[in-house]
């Protein structure tokens, strides 16, 4: 099990009455257990937060006035993971795909992948299917595109990415997304945060990363490379970074970059170590498979007591 320690801070100055939904919340899930979190604002204001999708994202919302508005989360969550062994996946034909997975192998608003169906074809087209193949997928998206803060805005797409052969970690998400689903492999995006990069990339952010549905589960991949797949907190899952953007605003504002701090406890008495990197298959989501022992060990985890989530309001 692993045990992170987060901590996020948004900062805005707000030029006319705005709404936000921010969705910076990890998320409840077999695999992931929010032991104690707090969210509170400056000013004081009521929140309300939703859930919906599967795995649920939490939404967060408010409405601030004129002024310095700043949005605070801490939080301790734990996590565990499904592995297996890579040779052992398989693709999924279409026909035997659940109803539930369909979603994720056509195109989206950031994924065109069906204008990527040739370039699939001719590169991974006469690869063996399996997880050898996704994997070669995404050693491609990371080798082709150049890692540059800046180079890219909300609103770039795969195709664009493909063209331009730089981005950041929504980017690298969005190609091999595309090209996965042009090879009629279900694939998602998620977001978190980047436990583990690189400090010369810059401080602390939110983190994008891609799951393909192989044998029953989803299986976690970084295109981007930055993070250990198994540092990877879910906050967010959709069809690309339209369904999952941290915060959506309805107004006019200033923002500065996020202020987000995460560190990874260790207590080998207590079974909790930090993030390694390792060539196993890795998955928090098992889709339609039974438990595991990974989800039992997580129930049964007693480190820190629970305690009830608190939204504050100054």
């Amino acid at each position: 099990m692993i045990r992170f320690d987060l901590s996020i801070g948004l900062d805005y100055t707000i030029e006319a009455p705005t709404d936000f939904v921010f969705v910076v919340q990890p998320t409840r899930t077999p695999y992931q257990r929010v032991t104690w979190e707090q969210v509170s604002t400056q000013p004081g204001l009521p929140l309300q937060e939703e859930s919906h999708g599967e795995p649920p994202n939490r939404h967060l919302r408010v409405r601030a006035e004129p002024g310095p508005f700043t949005l605070r989360y801490d939080a301790i969550v734990d996590l565990v993971h499904s592995f297996a062994l890579p040779e052992d996946l398989r693709e999924v034909p279409i026909a035997e795909l659940p109803a539930s997975v369909l979603q994720y192998i056509y195109p989206s608003r950031y994924v065109q992948s069906d204008q990527l169906l040739e370039i699939a074809r001719r590169e991974f087209g006469t690869m063996e299917p399996g997880y050898a193949r996704i994997e070669a997928i995404r050693d491609w998206v990371q080798r082709r595109t150049r890692f540059q803060v800046g180079s890219s805005h909300p609103g770039t797409s795969a195709m664009e990415t493909f063209s331009c052969g730089n981005g950041v970690c929504r980017d690298f998400a969005h190609l091999m997304i595309a090209m996965c689903r042009a090879l009629n492999v279900p694939a998602r995006f998620a977001t978190g945060i980047d436990y583990g990069a690189d400090p010369a990339l810059g401080p602390t952010d939110f983190h994008c990363y891609v799951e393909a549905y192989l044998g029953d589960r989803w299986y976690i991949f970084d295109p981007s490379g930055i993070s250990p797949r198994m540092g990877l907190i879910r906050i967010g899952t959709g069809r690309d970074a339209s369904d999952v953007a941290f915060a959506t605003i309805f107004g006019t504002v200033k923002w500065s970059m996020p202020r987000i701090s995460i560190r990874a406890e260790g207590d080998a008495v207590n079974g909790i170590a930090p993030p390694v990197r390792h060539d196993y298959a890795v998955s928090t989501d098992a889709a339609l498979a039974a438990p595991d022992e990974a989800v039992a060990q997580l129930q049964a985890a007693h480190a820190v007591p629970r305690a009830t989530p608190s939204l504050s309001s100054g």
